[in-house]
């Protein structure tokens, strides 16, 4: 398989500045300002320099991963030339009108979750005890190395992929790449930090209730779900065979698409493969910003758990006006019948389904596993023929009533993650709480979906996002749709490009809610700067606005509040770090510049004092300050975000 490449960008960075991302890296070795090898040396030196970070259970030795990238780089010059931008003399010309083309995935390099097998790694499945030295790669694996990727290494997990936190594993914890203390999620938890931490183009992991989604939400990077049976299972140490699927994890919708696009394929030799719609490497949600005419089905308010975080709450309302902003006409349905079934994954077939994967080593060799694990999978072995059966009944009944869903709506938008945990909270209570970050994810393989999960916002410093669902067969649709919603968004990606982890950055990005709005009488001070509009955004529910006293221009007061507070309009201006400290200086008492938090993630923006609002107009009921300009003045015509 082959891709066309776009062409190379106008400066080649330096190694250690390196965007990981396909085109980036493509462009950059189609015209020879990238080696795969500089690549390659580059990416094991981030990983030398993160130390012990848990990440990972294996590694390809160096000098492994470096001899590939050379053969790489060999085929590269074949068609190419050693200098770029036309075949070596040697060869042979290429046909008329044909241009040479790279491997689909050459040069990237890919993780695999340690429950899947590659020729000359161990297989531990988070268990050193239960380990095996597999001679073939699994069938998914071996075609991402045929279309030119580069794998570095194996990566943690809960044990058995039991579990939804990342903190039940020998090999220790994964943690948040935004707060240490935070859990990364599991059960793929080394995958998705590998790819939020840079270290990775792509990962593959697995996807059983929510294990290659909620590690995606939670280090603020894009999982895709395959259809159950899209991708071979074989290699795979089932957690639960009928159910399990191997997912993706990358920055992009774009690149978690391209490499699902070489991993799909119905495979004979897998009992549970199906032939479903193919899915290539380029779609329309990358062409078109609408989702015009769309049903997106979304959850009651009543169905809608957060577990006490107003933040998260706010980063999935957000999510919503989005998909509302691209078009999308939402629809409020039952999430019972969903949430039903997710609770049928610990109970009846499926737990007796995961005792029969490993449940006989669990029960000969119990010092050897994880307690938690254990005591999951242990009451399998009494679950009865009776029960199995009474669960597939229910199972049944429950498809058959979302079943009518489907013929009012074309995808379900949820949260990913109600909340995220602090590592010692996990571990203080690993079940209750693994229990509640399934809540939206653990019914999907059960009613046979199809999922797509991408990053929405930051509440606290943490990242949140929402999964957008379908039935099987609508990976290709599903893709289209998260990109669209991913890039209406307007975040940086992963962890390293963030610029909550990035304090050397030359920009500033900075929220206005008054008189340096767009089309207001000091946006100038931001244009003159060179300041760009990136997109409009809301303040977290905890804050009311003031029209201020004085003028002109007026203004308002934007206030932090414990009570009695509301999501605010904003926009967020990104400034060059160059220049912008002589303008930030200049901001009049009594308004300040402070961090205000958004469903997008904490801004540096304007706030006021406490004390100027005494007697002040409260207009936070209007939610804004253009609502008040309308009802007290002209109004400016809107500035569409670029």
């Amino acid at each position: 398989m082959t891709t066309d490449l776009p062409d190379a960008p106008s400066a080649s960075r330096p190694p250690q500045a390196l965007d990981l991302q396909a085109a980036v890296l493509h462009a950059g070795y189609r015209c020879g300002a990238l080696r795969v090898g500089e690549v390659i040396a580059a990416v094991y030196d981030r990983i030398e320099a993160r130390g012990d970070d848990a990440v990972w259970i294996s590694l390809v030795p160096r000098e492994q991963a470096m001899a590939r990238a050379a053969a790489l780089d060999a085929t590269r010059d074949a068609l190419f030339g050693p200098a770029g931008g036309g075949r070596a003399a040697s060869d042979e010309p290429a046909p008329t009108g044909a241009a040479p083309q790279l491997p689909a995935l050459f040069g990237l390099p890919f993780a695999v979750k340690d429950n899947i097998d590659v020729a000359g790694l161990p297989t531990t499945a988070g268990c050193p005890e239960f380990a095996r030295e597999p001679d073939t790669d699994a069938p998914a694996v071996a075609a991402l190395l045929a279309a030119g990727a580069v794998c570095l290494g194996k990566t943690n997990l809960d044990q058995f992929a039991t579990g939804l936190s990342g903190a039940r594993s020998p090999y220790g914890t994964p943690v948040s790449p935004f707060d240490p203390t935070m859990i990364a999620g599991g059960s793929s938890s080394g995958s998705g930090v590998a790819v939020a931490a840079g270290l990775v183009t792509f990962a593959i992991g697995t996807d059983t209730a929510g294990s290659g989604r909620v590690p995606a939400a939670l280090t603020n990077v894009v999982g895709i779900k395959p259809s159950r049976g899209l991708v071979s299972t074989r290699g795979l140490v089932p957690a639960c065979r009928s159910l399990d699927c191997l997912s993706v994890f990358a920055l992009s919708v774009a690149d978690a698409r391209l490499a699902l696009s070489v991993m799909a394929g119905y495979d004979p030799a897998d009992p549970y493969s199906r032939r479903l719609p193919a899915v290539t490497a380029l779609g329309q949600g990358t062409s078109s910003a609408s989702a015009r005419g769309l049903r997106v089905a979304v959850a009651r308010p009543q169905d809608l758990v957060f577990f006490g975080d107003d933040g998260a709450r706010a980063v999935h309302e957000h999510g919503r006006a989005l998909l509302r902003d691209l078009g999308a006409e939402l629809t409020l349905v039952d999430l019972e019948p969903f949430l039903a079934a997710g609770r049928l994954l610990y109970e009846g077939p499926w737990l007796a389904e995961r005792f029969a994967s490993v449940g006989e080593f669990v029960l000969a060799r119990p010092g050897e596993v994880h307690p938690t694990v254990r005591a999951v999978i242990e009451p399998g072995a009494t679950i009865t023929g009776v029960e199995v059966h009474r669960g597939l009944a229910r199972l049944r009944a429950l498809r058959r009533q979302v079943e009518q869903l489907w013929q009012d709506v074309d995808a379900l938008v949820l949260p990913t993650v109600p909340t995220s945990y602090p590592v010692a909270s996990v571990l203080a209570d690993p079940i209750g709480l693994n229990s509640r970050l399934g809540r939206y994810t653990t019914f999907a393989n059960l009613l046979d979906l199809a999922a797509v999960a991408v990053p929405v916002g930051f509440s606290g410093g943490l990242p949140h996002g929402v999964t957008l669902m379908a039935p099987a067969g609508q990976d290709a649709f599903l893709a289209d749709l998260g990109a669209r919603l991913h890039a209406r968004t307007g975040l940086p990606t992963g962890a390293t490009d963030h610029p909550l982890a990035r304090p050397g950055q030359d920009f500033v990005d900075l929220a206005v809610v008054g008189a340096h709005l767009s089309g207001l009488p000091l946006n100038g001070e931001l244009t003159r700067t060179g300041g760009v509009l990136v997109r409009r955004d809301r303040t977290l529910p905890c804050y009311r606005l003031f029209a201020l006293p004085g003028g002109p221009p007026r203004r308002p007061g934007l206030l932090r509040t414990a009570e009695g507070g509301a999501a605010i309009e904003v926009e967020v201006w990104r400034l060059p770090a160059q220049g912008v400290g002589r303008f930030l200086l200049g901001v009049p008492a009594p308004l300040a510049i402070g961090t205000v938090e958004l469903a997008g993630g904490p801004t540096l923006g304007f706030l006021c004092e406490s004390v100027a609002v005494d007697g002040a107009e409260d207009i936070t009921a209007l939610g804004g300050w253009r609502p008040y300009l309308a009802i007290t003045g002209p109004r400016p015509a809107p500035v569409d975000v670029p």
